[in-house]
């Protein structure tokens, strides 16, 4: 792999590569067909930037923007990069009672928003500062956006040590938090994942997931540092998506396991003829990939599923690669990657030894800086430091991380802790699963009874109860794994980011 270009900012990689790379393509609007060079790209981002400028965004300004995956996305990231602004990324999936806790906690004097899309979003900001105590100043990026001369910008930001980024957590399973981030500690999740993945300025990748995600600026930072290229879309609807990848010669694509999932499923309505014969890896984490994923997008695909692990608050801890071995992309979730230490911890706090599963704990400079609310960080990090990340897992033999659930998410049933992820991989495995969340519910005889909800492969029967007891029964589970309960639905319940299946909603739903 080439070697990859740093620099303290953000905006300092984008001058550094407008320089270097100056025609070459950055950035590719996957329907429009506009195709975007990192000198176009850094003169459109200052022109923009200087436009904010006029408008009273300045150094420190904190702004939240929502708008959807695309050029226009990608311009305002740079441009509030460029001047120092604290930024506030929100999904556009996101509805108007979601964005207005998150701007309520984050006190933002800007929101900028899309002038047109799936809902009238102008209509809502004007709701939105009505009803907040801090009346933010709208943007709309709508027609010609807000242009100024960069002769008027002040200097860039030198050092990339200062919190400029601020990313809600998806509360999922609690009120969302705002993670604190600086340039530095998501350019090295960038890095590590330009890394594993190993592009180069040949490589054609895909942002189509919402790029307000915290992936969107890792992505951002791996195209600057490799000179790479990205196919922009705004929705991922598998069909459309994998014409356009394949119309654009994409090499590397992904997102999270259910895009793993949608793609495999595509390739399976053509057995015998690659969807996108450019392909060679599918990268991405967010949720747990069972092992069977890993082999069967191998064998059917013909190209390499290489799995991350990362959060909200730490976007890249530990990264499949492509050198690494089947074994340990199918059953690990990737090799720990620099500048983040982990720790796996038991629950008297003492270290556990290599194969012995605790909690996930991590430090370095690849961790945020905490969250807005300073009273949650007491209980976030442990004494020495190190983020306390609520999830289970053990570090293998090889060094690397196999996860096996969440603190919340271990069923106890009859006083024995049970792995959901456990037994989801092996249901995963069933030819008539197509997807499955495994639960825990109350049970007055047993405490937890295992509650597995699954979603059935298109074009085959639903699971029956006595035929899923048959198959764990062959695969030599212990009984006190095996479901006492099965639910079968059309489409489980996910969130808007990376289509995490929401767990709480299921308990909720069959807990009765």
């Amino acid at each position: 792999m080439d070697e990859l270009l740093q620099s303290p900012t953000l905006w300092g990689l984008l001058e550094r590569r407008a320089v270097l790379t100056p025609k070459a393509v950055m950035l590719i609007d996957g329907k429009r067909r506009l195709r975007l060079t990192f000198a176009q790209a850094m003169d459109i981002a200052e022109r923009l930037a200087a436009g904010f400028l006029a408008r009273g965004i300045e150094p420190g300004t904190v702004v939240t923007w929502q708008l959807p995956t695309g050029l226009p996305a990608f311009m305002t990231a740079l441009a509030l990069a460029r001047l120092g602004a604290v930024q506030n990324p929100v999904i556009s999936l996101y509805g108007e009672s979601e964005v207005r806790a998150v701007m309520a906690r984050n006190r933002s004097a800007f929101l900028i928003v899309p002038g047109a899309g799936e809902r009238d979003f102008p209509a809502m900001a004007v709701r939105l500062q009505d009803s907040l105590l801090i009346r933010p100043q709208v943007i709309v990026m709508a027609g010609e956006l807000p242009q100024g001369k960069p002769s008027n910008l002040p200097p860039p930001p030198a050092e990339g040590d200062s919190v400029r980024w601020v990313y809600y957590t998806s509360g999922t399973t609690s009120e969302p938090k705002g993670a604190c981030h600086t340039d530095q500690s998501l350019m090295i999740g960038g890095r590590n994942l330009a890394r594993a993945i190993g592009v180069s300025p040949v490589d054609v990748g895909t942002v189509a997931f919402p790029c307000a995600h915290i992936g969107g600026a890792m992505y951002t930072t791996m195209l600057l540092a490799s000179g790479m290229s990205a196919v922009l879309l705004e929705r991922f609807q598998a069909a459309d998506a994998v014409a356009v990848f394949r119309d654009h010669g994409v090499t590397t694509t992904g997102g999270s396991t259910a895009h793993y999932e949608a793609l495999l499923a595509e390739q399976r309505k053509q057995p015998g003829e690659s969807i996108i014969p450019t392909l060679r890896v599918i990268s991405g984490g967010g949720a747990p990939k069972p092992p069977e994923l890993f082999f069967a997008i191998q064998r059917e695909m013909h190209c390499t599923l290489t799995h991350n692990y990362g959060m909200t608050e730490v976007p890249l801890i530990a990264a499949g690669a492509a050198w690494h071995s089947d074994q340990q992309l199918a059953y690990s979730d990737g090799g720990p990657v620099e500048d983040v230490e982990i720790r796996i911890v038991r629950a008297d706090g003492s270290e556990a030894p290599s194969g012995e599963p605790g909690e996930v704990r991590v430090r370095g400079k690849g961790v945020f800086n905490g969250y807005t609310e300073a009273a949650l960080n007491g209980e976030a990090f442990d004494e020495c430091g190190y983020f306390r990340t609520g999830d289970i897992g053990l570090l293998r033999e090889d060094g690397h991380i196999a996860l096996t659930g969440r603190l919340k998410d271990v069923i106890i049933r009859k006083g024995e802790n049970i792995s959901a992820k456990e037994i989801e991989d092996i249901l995963y495995s069933h030819p008539k699963v197509g997807a499955v969340a495994v639960i825990g519910l109350p049970d007055p005889i047993r405490g937890e009874r295992v509650c597995a909800v699954v979603e059935t492969r298109e074009g085959l029967p639903a699971l029956a109860f006595d035929e899923m007891v048959e198959f764990f029964k062959a695969a030599q589970v212990m009984l006190q794994k095996i479901p006492e309960q099965l639910e079968i639905v059309d489409r489980l319940p996910r969130n808007e980011t990376l289509n995490k299946v929401l767990k709480h909603v299921l308990r909720e739903r069959f807990g009765g």
